[in-house]
């Protein structure tokens, strides 16, 4: 696999290795649909579990981007804003990951991933509106010493409550949706980081949050886009300066 030297957990695909400044330009807008993505980045994770989750390995190309030494050409003549994720299909970028998600559900062929009970999609719009707050608490609760803000710890209870709304299903609507694509790279993230860094258990005390990462992880579409907990943890003490 080209990717060898990225620590996952259980990639099935053969992905390609990070482009980087020295990498040619691809043959753009030749349509081929490619999600451009960085294989550490959270956000990146939302389009690409949704274009696993719908079966589209074959159909949208994974290209991955080292943010660190990302090819020039990538911001001149593909995506502007020079993030991950974008989504190039009909001669077109589209960016902002959350948007990416959707326009992969609506846009392809494979399972929706949003349900048609107009409950549940009222549910979803609220869920998918706060997950912004959600990382913004925890992300600015891991920037600061001591213990897990109450901020922090208020999110998280909000989403313990959420998940016990439902009861057909361990998830956010019950059955597995485009809500759970859009927090769990985020509640894997802080689970990781908040016991390595604070010595704390998100889940702890928390049902079914502990229910969601149970099962969740049973997930393939989800489980071949992780990166070995160790590798995350290194990689954010260092973006925090922490020893």
């Amino acid at each position: 696999m080209a990717t060898a030297a990225i620590p996952f957990i259980s990639a099935k695909e053969d992905l390609p290795s990070p482009l980087t400044s020295a990498s040619e330009l691809l043959p753009l807008f030749d349509g081929t649909t490619r999600l451009y993505l960085a294989y550490h980045c959270p956000y990146a994770q939302r389009p690409w579990i949704t274009r696993n989750c719908k079966g589209l390995q074959d159909k949208i190309k994974v290209v991955a981007i080292d943010l660190a030494d990302s090819p020039a050409w990538y911001k001149e003549k593909v995506y502007p804003a020079n993030k991950v994720p974008a989504l190039e299909h009909n001669n077109q970028v589209k960016g902002e990951s959350l948007d990416l998600a959707k326009y992969i559900d609506s846009n392809f062929a494979g399972p929706s991933l949003l349900p048609d009970d107009s409950a549940k999609k009222q549910f979803a719009e609220e869920l998918l509106a706060f997950s912004d707050a959600f990382n913004s608490a925890f992300f600015s609760c891991l920037r600061s010493k001591g213990h897990v803000s109450d901020e922090a710890a208020a999110a998280v209870d909000k989403l313990e409550a959420a998940l016990g709304k439902f009861s057909d299903g361990p998830f956010f609507l019950g059955q597995f949706s485009l809500v759970d694509v859009a927090y769990v790279p985020f509640i894997e993230r802080f689970q990781i980081f908040y016991h390595g860094i604070k010595n704390d258990d998100i889940a702890k005390g928390r049902p079914n949050l502990y229910k969601f990462i149970e099962e969740v992880n049973k997930i393939d579409a989800y489980t071949q886009t992780k990166l070995e907990p160790q590798f995350l943890l290194a990689q954010m003490k260092e973006k925090f300066g922490i020893a």
